[in-house]
């Protein structure tokens, strides 16, 4: 959130809080202008309208997401504990609450606002794809892994989908469910270890 200033941060942070309780289309900019604390003029100051709000938020939230998985040191580790290590930290990210309502939100008014949608994928899913297939990129030189039949990003595709497909299904699903660290972790090993089945040179 470092671009913004200080009146455009307080209002974003409001809006973030009133999307995820009410919904896009639900919200309104006298909502948000109230949990704000500033006035009519502040708000289309900062942003012209309700969406260019909604689309920072997502931005944002993409963006920690990127800040904490792409810092994951993995270079001198061996593929399997680099693929625990950023399946672990991307999956207790996107199981929050706030992740999972971000999800919710989009989602819902995706017919309406495809555009809206269409950066949520581009800055939050396709982005953890392309920082997992660089990672598949070194391990491939390093003759740990062979996905040459699908190419790097369409194997770090799968691997992303399998990682987030239970426990995000079981999360949407299940309003108040909170994955405990056990069960995250038998996830993110249960991918890993299918992954390095299919694509490992060396048996893990």
């Amino acid at each position: 959130m470092s671009n913004y200033n200080e009146k455009s941060l307080q209002i974003l942070e409001a809006a973030s809080r009133i999307f995820l309780t009410h919904g896009f289309s639900a919200a309104t900019t006298d909502m948000i202008q109230k949990e704000a604390k500033v006035s009519k003029a502040t708000l289309y100051l900062c942003f012209p309208n309700k969406e260019s709000m909604f689309a920072a938020v997502i931005e944002n939230r993409c963006q920690e997401m990127k800040r904490i998985v792409g810092a994951i040191d993995t270079r001198s580790s061996d593929i399997r504990q680099a693929l625990i290590d950023l399946g672990t930290a991307y999956l207790r990210f996107i199981l929050l609450p706030e992740g999972l309502s971000l999800f919710r939100v989009t989602v819902a008014d995706a017919p309406r606002f495809p555009q809206l949608a269409r950066q949520f994928y581009l800055s939050g899913p396709k982005t953890i794809v392309q920082i997992i297939a660089k990672r598949l990129e070194q391990a491939v030189e390093d003759q740990q892994i062979n996905v040459q039949q699908f190419g790097y990003e369409t194997s770090a595709s799968l691997f992303v989908n399998m990682l987030r497909g239970e426990g995000q299904m079981e999360c949407l699903t299940h309003a108040q469910a909170q994955p405990s660290d056990v069960q995250i972790d038998a996830w993110v090993h249960a991918a890993v270890t299918t992954f390095l089945l299919a694509f490992g040179i060396e048996k893990f």
